[in-house]
């Protein structure tokens, strides 16, 4: 149940409002988000940028993602990517290994690996080693290293918001 009262979309800013209804699927966290009607506008074309138009591959986006759900232990997160990731090509022994906390399974490939290690390193420490982000650099590009990081912050921002909100699942 969610902790803050969800705000009357009829009585939501014009442009928030706007932006609610043009959406194809009316989720709980788009309606939560209409509180802060001065953010809704940016959170929006950060998230859409982030899900469709970055370099970054989308299986290894949905890993990240993956990994700062259970992290994060933010279970609508995890519910809403689980079918994004296993469209994208995550497989569910891979979800299954996530979910469980086991980054490091056999089920991930050096580069999964990679990506699981350096996500779940600038969680915790916020800044990545020198060596953990050479790794990263010899691998991917500069541009496919600063999208993953705007990808981290950006989904634990939502896991912090999803779960001191209370954002309820859609049934």
């Amino acid at each position: 149940m969610a902790r803050i009262p969800y705000p009357d979309m009829a009585q939501a800013h014009p442009k928030v409002r706007e932006a609610y209804e043009a959406l194809p699927t009316k989720l709980n966290i788009f309606r939560m988000l209409a509180h802060a009607e001065r953010n809704y506008a940016g959170f929006m074309q950060l998230g859409g940028t982030i899900l469709g138009r970055q370099k970054l591959d989308a299986r290894l986006r949905e890993l990240a993602i993956l990994r700062i759900a259970q992290v994060s232990r933010a279970r609508y997160e995890w519910d809403q990517h689980v079918p994004i990731a296993l469209a994208a090509g995550v497989t569910q022994e891979q979800i299954d290994a996530l979910e469980a906390g086991r980054s490091e399974a056999a089920c991930f490939d050096k580069t999964d690996g990679l990506l699981l290690d350096f996500t779940g390193e600038v969680m915790r420490d916020v800044r990545a080693s020198d060596a953990s982000l050479a790794r990263m650099t010899e691998q991917f590009s500069s541009q496919e290293v600063v999208e993953l990081v705007l990808v981290i912050g950006f989904y634990m921002m939502v896991a912090r918001l999803l779960e001191t909100t209370g954002v309820d699942l859609e049934s």
